[in-house]
Parts: structure tokens; C-alpha cells; sequence
């Protein structure tokens, strides 16, 4: 019978019966895995051998980049975290020093998507708490995790099996079982951050104008210092501040020409509600347009009312209630992490 025929009585187009087989042939090749690695670890225990000379090696081993991304250097410091991770458990027997598992990663230097690994630490004062390789511990069990998604979109199928594909060789050469979620599961959550992340990503800005003169760069920079407004590292336009954090920006000046206006910019999911970030820019906005003559308006050159603030006030209400539910409030690394 016809793939096409047989497709339409299941209910199902051929994409979706393709796609299906594929994650059960998937899961199959698991289950095997895992069998077989079982029976090869219970005929080690029968006959034993040698130690390895590789847990002698007291060589130092560089750490794999992690984070690395062609696009986007991250800091090591950032954890896993299943809500915006897709995350692959490696299981051993017994416990393997990390210079072995670091050994194994070399290879991993040129993998183009974000990916971090966390050991769970076998003895010790640490002992079963999780943390970044280190070459001289042991390790029961490995997480390895590639971020689903960031404003760049979904992380592409190549992009996944590829990750994937390194993980399964992994575990072969580590003689670890292995935990992976289906491959179609992972491409649904990736398209559901992304489609969470775009619903979230808000830019808000609102402008200062001057009708009756412009301003020169010098005057413009003298009032915002003495608010306390930071010039950022390109020089081009600043940033507000709240115990070191950043809040909101200006948009970017042109030094050598006349200034006949004035963005505020706020990244929503980027600071927290707590902060109260709307109403600071707001209320910065108001006195800085106070200082300097001008009047302020939204991006569409509409003055700003009561009315319209009331409006925005609930719109960013919903949307910060939105992130909380799905457990990434503004804010938060987790959020800092998605919308980068």
C-alpha cells in the first residue's frame, strides 16, 4: 500500500508518520544501548583488568568551552536549567574522574550552539551535589544540556542532531547508559520557548522631542551625568542604573549633530518587576524632558496620557504573569539567558 494511502486511514500525514517512526526507531536504539552496556559492565565485573593509565595522568586538562557559541560567549558561571534546556543524562557504575570525561569533551570544541555539562559529584564533603568538571573528582553521573532556544529562534533540527549525536558517542566512549528525551519532544519545546519568547520580548521606548531647539551632545551629556545616568562602553548612549544593575538606556546619540530628541529604551523581560523598571524610566523620562524643554511622547509620536500609561501599566502586568507561570520571571537568569 501506498505510504500516502497508508498515512491517511492512521489519521496521520506522511511528515507525521515519518517524523513518528523516526522517535520510536529512536527510543529502540536506547533500550538497546542501555542492554547492551549493561551486559558489558556485568562481564567487567567477572573479569577484571587493569586501571586505566588515564586516572593516573596528573596532567592538567583544559576544560571544553563551555558556553561556546560562534555568536554568543556566555558565562561559565550560568547553570542547567530544564525549562529552557534540553538536557541529556549519562549514568555510569562506578564513579570516573572528570580528567576522563574532559578528555573525551576535546572533541566538542567546535559544536556551533551554546552547551553546558555538570558532573554529579561522587565523594567527599561534595559528595551528590552537582557542579561544573572539575579534572580532579569523580563523577557518578553527567548532564549534558544545549539551550532550545534565544532570540535567534528555535535551535535548528541539524543543529540538535548533531548535539545529540555527540552525546550518543559520548556515552559510548564514557561505557555510560544514557537518558535522552525523544528527539520530536525536544523540537516541540524548542518551538514553544520560542514562541513564549517572542510573545515576551518587549521592547518598550518613549521619546523626549523638542519643538522649540535642539541640544548639543555636551549639554545633553551634562544633564544625564548629573542624574546619575552612565555612559556606556561604545560611548554612544547610556544607561540607568539601580545598585549597579542596569534598568534602561537611552537610544544612541550622533556626537556631531544638533539633538531634537530623546529615546528611553526598557528590555521588560530583561530587568525584574520588583525593580519597578516602567516607572522609573517613566518618572526619568518626565523630569529629564522637564530639564530640558521637551515634551514626552510614545514610539508613534502620541503624548503620553494618564490613560496610556494605565493601558501599558496592564499590558506588562499580564507579562510579567505570563513569565512567572512559566517559571522564567524577568529578571532572572533564566530569562537573561532566553532573551540574549
Amino acid at each position: 500500500m501506498p505510504l500516502d494511502k497508508f498515512a491517511a486511514q492512521l489519521g496521520f500525514s506522511e511528515l507525521q508518520l515519518a517524523l513518528g517512526a523516526v522517535g520510536v526507531l529512536f527510543l529502540i536504539w536506547v533500550v538497546i544501548y542501555n542492554l547492551r552496556n549493561a551486559s558489558a559492565k556485568s562481564k567487567a565485573i567477572e573479569e577484571p583488568v587493569e586501571p586505566s593509565s588515564n586516572a593516573s595522568n596528573n596532567e592538567p586538562i583544559d576544560p571544553p568551552a563551555v558556553f561556546t557559541n560562534t555568536l554568543n560567549q556566555q558565562p561559565a558561571s550560568q547553570t542547567i536549567d530544564p525549562r529552557i534546556d534540553c538536557v541529556i543524562a549519562l549514568r555510569f557504575n562506578q564513579a570516573i574522574s572528570g580528567v576522563e570525561i574532559l578528555e573525551a569533551l576535546k572533541s566538542w570544541a567546535d559544536l556551533p550552539v551554546a552547551w553546558m555539562v555538570d558532573g554529579l559529584h561522587a565523594t567527599g564533603t561534595n559528595e551528590g551535589v552537582w557542579e561544573g568538571l572539575e579534572a580532579n573528582h569523580m563523577y557518578l553521573e553527567i548532564q549534558l544540556a544545549v539551550q532550545l532556544a534565544s532570540r535567534r529562534g528555535p535551535i535548528g533540527v541539524l543543529e540538535l542532531s548533531d548535539f545529540c549525536s555527540r552525546v550518543q558517542t559520548l556515552a559510548e566512549t564514557l561505557d555510560a547508559q544514557i537518558d535522552m528525551p525523544a528527539v520530536n519532544a525536544m523540537l516541540d519545546s524548542a518551538k514553544e520557548l520560542d514562541a513564549l519568547a517572542a510573545q515576551s520580548d518587549i521592547l518598550l521606548g518613549m521619546n523626549i522631542v523638542f519643538d522649540q531647539q535642539t541640544w548639543s551632545w555636551p549639554h545633553i551629556e551634562s544633564t544625564l551625568n548629573q542624574r546619575g545616568y552612565r555612559l556606556v562602553p561604545e560611548g554612544y548612549s547610556f544607561e540607568y542604573a539601580v545598585d549597579g544593575k542596569p534598568v534602561f538606556r537611552t537610544g544612541t546619540f550622533d556626537r556631531q549633530a544638533p539633538i531634537g530628541q530623546i529615546t528611553f529604551l526598557l528590555e521588560v523581560p530583561a530587568v525584574a518587576q520588583h525593580l519597578r523598571p516602567f516607572e522609573l524610566m517613566l518618572n526619568e523620562a518626565a523630569d529629564v524632558a522637564q530639564a530640558l524643554q521637551g515634551r514626552l511622547v510614545d514610539d508613534n509620536g502620541v503624548h503620553l496620557t494618564e490613560n496610556s500609561v494605565f493601558v501599558i501599566r496592564q499590558q506588562l502586568d499580564s507579562l510579567y504573569a505570563q513569565l512567572d507561570k512559566a517559571g522564567i520571571p524577568a529578571g532572572s537568569s533564566t530569562a537573561l539567558r532566553l532573551f540574549s
